[in-house]
């Protein structure tokens, strides 16, 4: 009997692996197959990486999350749909995919997806793996290194989970993308060197997220994002859900060391305390309560006998203040109704202070918006509520859309320096009136 099985399984494995290809179908990844089934027979194909290749047309369920491995070359044939269902016990995956050292927070390394149809079919957050407080993604990487996403499509993007989320990376390539729906298209923490091409979104969201500051549920670390470009994407309108946010959300923040009786919203602050940083973590409340304990704990999410609730954010590449900083966005068309564009941003409300008083203040510059097609009625096309030490326009006809260098958020110890735009070989309707006037020292020089 044994003489029999080591022939069969190199059978079995030869039939699987072609020329170092492993074929999804030859594991039982099929599409007439349930959801859970397909979820392991996926999983196996894609444990320890090499090549995968899912060539059999149809519509594939999935109800759990698949992890992906270091050195994963996936791609998907002509007519192939990964589906979101529900497991047969009601449960459903917390993402599509994963990188497996994003639970340990352990870089993955050379990641590509190419192919990949993804319906959402009206499911955000499950519950089949632990949570990672701040990863919000249906593709989600954290602590990757030379990922590439190419022919993504995503027709249905539901609320509250963008289509990819990516944080604490280095080179990544996303390109020939449509990715339609309500939430965040490509949604970026902390990181460096990144593209963006060849993009067409529909999103009632920002289809480009640059929050190297976020909500604490929204992006599980800070720190600063740089290096990239995002070039010949397409903003297309959506008159039937209308919008909120921008094209591109250039998120900063700054905050300070722990102290004693500092102010401590219910959520959205961040303090350093111990050589770590901390996210108040509690209800989404218009409550702040006085800080009485330092947070101490060195991992997960804990409440303290003065009622905030902290989430252990970062134990490493601890920082005071992020922002985003060169980066340039090119042939970018603005197809959509909007009243802003491209922000430099703070948010300040009840879910989220991305200064607190006092703290270090985010610089964020060096970024050039080349070639913006203004294809509605965009009022204001840069708005700055941040510090800015520069930013450019160039090859654009701007007609009558304003330049907003926005006064400093109501925060004790904010203050900005001058702001310097440049204008090279821009058209406007008044060059005169570019800049909406207030009190904030800005200076523009046509070029």
């Amino acid at each position: 009997m044994k003489k029999l099985i080591a022939p069969l399984l190199a059978l079995l494995v030869g039939a699987a692996c072609t020329n170092n290809v492993k074929y999804a179908d030859s594991f039982g990844f099929l599409p007439g197959n349930d959801a859970d089934s397909n979820s392991e027979a996926f999983q196996r194909c894609l444990d320890g990486g090499g090549k995968i290749v899912v060539r059999t047309p149809g519509t594939y369920k999935l109800s759990k999350t698949i992890f992906l491995d270091s050195d994963t070359d996936l791609s998907f044939g002509e007519g192939v749909i990964l589906q979101r269902e529900k497991s047969a016990d009601g449960s459903f995956a917390r993402f599509v995919f994963l990188n497996r050292g994003a639970l340990e927070r352990v870089y993955d390394e050379n990641i590509s997806i190419d192919g990949l149809t993804l319906h959402c079919n009206g499911l955000n957050e499950g519950s089949d793996i632990p949570r990672i407080v701040g990863m919000n993604g249906q593709l989600d990487f954290f602590y990757v290194k030379n990922l590439m996403l190419s022919n993504l499509r995503i027709p249905d993007l539901p609320v509250h989970y963008f289509a990819v989320h990516i944080s604490n990376f280095e080179n990544v390539d996303i390109h020939d993308v449509d990715i339609r729906g309500m939430k965040d298209a490509l949604h970026f923490g902390p990181g460096t060197d990144f593209s963006v091409r060849n993009g067409v979104f529909k999103t009632y969201d920002d289809p480009i997220a640059l929050n190297a500051h976020d909500y604490t549920g929204s992006n599980p670390e800070l720190g600063w994002i740089e290096n990239g470009v995002i070039d010949n994407c397409y903003d297309l309108d959506d008159p039937e859900h209308g919008t909120t946010g921008f094209f591109a959300r250039i998120l900063a923040g700054g905050w300070c060391d722990w102290r004693e009786g500092m102010d401590i919203q219910s959520t959205g602050d961040a303090v350093v305390s111990g050589g770590r940083i901390y996210r108040s973590n509690g209800p989404d409340e218009k409550k702040s309560y006085t800080s009485k304990y330092r947070p101490a704990h060195e991992s997960g999410t804990l409440t303290y006998p003065d009622g905030i609730t902290w989430t252990m954010s970062q134990d490493r590449n601890v920082c005071h203040s992020c922002g985003v900083r060169n980066v340039v966005f090119s042939n970018i068309h603005l197809c959509k109704k909007r009243h802003l564009a491209f922000c430099f941003h703070y948010d300040h409300d009840q879910y989220s202070r991305s200064y607190y008083p006092y703290a270090e203040i985010p610089v964020q510059g060096n970024v050039t918006f080349d070639k913006i097609f203004i294809e509605n009625d965009i009022p204001v096309l840069v708005q700055a509520r941040t510090a800015v030490d520069e930013f450019t326009i160039s090859n654009s006809d701007i007609a009558d859309s304003k330049l907003f260098i926005a006064p400093a958020i109501d925060a004790p110890g904010m203050q900005y320096d001058t702001t310097v735009v440049r204008l090279v070989n821009v058209k406007c309707s008044d060059p005169s009136a570019i800049l909406i006037p207030t009190e904030r020292p800005a200076r523009v020089i046509f070029e």
